[in-house]
């Protein structure tokens, strides 16, 4: 018994091994360029469901999603530098003028809570209560 097989199948896995690894290939430097650590993401999300409280899934999802969109938007580093510039900027006292006092970091809080607040909306988290 002879398999024939159709005609155009060569073509079709010839136009397979090709494509699949060049769209791989166009994919990758962005997908490294802005990937975070699993564990930075683990405790971005578990800190944003503590800020919004809701039913467990669906707050998982909604603070995944605005990380998400974070990391569309800045790479890792930049996300460290701000998030821990707008940390730091409730510290009491002498220490946290250091912080206050600079208008670059101050630049840099208010472009992270800009990029927050825009991700929270996009999916869907309610702003908090003023504290």
């Amino acid at each position: 018994m002879t398999l024939h097989l159709p005609a155009c199948l060569p073509a079709r896995a010839l136009l397979r091994r090709a494509l699949v690894p060049a769209l791989l290939a166009a994919a990758s430097p962005w997908a490294a360029a802005f990937d975070y650590p699993t564990a930075a993401r683990v405790e971005y999300v578990q800190s944003c469901m503590r800020e919004h409280p809701g039913t467990y899934y669906e707050m998982l999802n909604k603070c995944s999603c605005a990380l998400d969109h974070l990391a569309e938007k800045i790479p890792y580093d930049d996300f460290v530098s701000m998030s821990t510039a707008t940390n730091a900027n409730s510290i009491a006292g002498e220490r946290g003028n250091a912080i206050r006092d600079s208008e670059p970091l101050q630049k840099q809080i208010r472009e992270f809570r800009k990029l927050q607040s825009t991700a929270r909306e996009g999916c869907f988290i309610p702003p908090t209560a003023a504290r």
